[in-house]
């Protein structure tokens, strides 16, 4: 009796069977076990497998950490700003919150009109949450498709804003009051000179409160040294801001 393992090697399964067949006329040929291992595969995945590309078993969990590293820096960085601003005294208020139909493009006429004329403090405050939450990048980005042309370009839009002495909040408000849905992605160092151009002008109404010290603050320290500093210039512990602050968590 001589057993046989038959294998059928499909893209996404693989089929087998165990038998025992007969060498001699005295022997019954029999099946001993059988089976098949499906394996789902995305249509990138089977693509890659049909070239003969190489699957790397590790990609999946790699995204994973990755995703949730960067979850953990933006709720880190969150935090940060809640313990600033809560300090600083500006934190508190509802009206802070993002909830509404037009929320965002509210937020957006806000930084706008910051880098020109006094806002509220709790209206100050949104403008940081919206800044927080989006920081921009580094290097250029190519648009997607032929709609979305030149707005995705960061050169494009870098070259413009300087142009015409735009924010990034300017330009955008400019984009959806014609009627666009997207607002464009910025470098970070437009962002970045946003918020010095608004800081700079809030200063002038508040500036018992929008301290050198205040801003450096604002610019990433962690949560650790946020609170080593506070506690040793003012003797002020930061707090943990539970309940309250849920919404401006992700």
């Amino acid at each position: 009796m001589k057993k046989i393992l038959g294998l059928d090697l499909g893209t996404t399964s693989i089929g087998w069977a165990l038998v025992n067949e007969a060498e001699t006329e005295s022997e019954k040929s029999s099946i001993i076990r059988l089976g098949v291992r499906v394996n789902p595969l995305t249509i990138d995945e089977k693509g890659n497998f049909e070239k003969g590309k190489a699957i790397t078993t590790n990609s999946d969990r790699q995204q994973r950490h990755s995703a949730r590293i960067n979850l953990q820096r933006y709720k880190l960085r969150r935090q940060n700003l809640c313990d600033c601003l809560q300090i600083g005294g500006l934190l508190g208020s509802e009206s802070m919150y993002e909830e509404g139909k037009e929320s965002t493009f509210e937020t957006y006429k806000l930084r706008a009109k910051a880098a020109t004329e006094k806002v509220a403090l709790h209206e100050f405050a949104r403008i940081l949450f919206m800044l927080n939450k989006k920081r921009g990048y580094k290097s250029n980005r190519k648009a997607n498709s032929k709609e979305d042309g030149q707005a995705f370009d960061g050169m494009t839009i870098a070259k413009k804003l300087y142009e015409e002495n735009l924010t990034p909040a300017e330009y955008s408000l400019q984009l959806l009051n014609k009627g666009k849905k997207f607002s464009p992605s910025y470098y970070r160092s437009d962002l970045e000179s946003e918020l010095n151009r608004i800081w700079e002008e809030q200063k002038k109404y508040y500036p018992e409160i929008l301290t050198d010290d205040f801003y450096q603050q604002l610019e990433g320290k962690t949560k650790v040294n946020t609170t080593k500093i506070f506690l040793a210039k003012y003797g002020i512990y930061t707090a943990d801001l539970k309940g309250l602050d849920k919404k401006m968590q992700p």
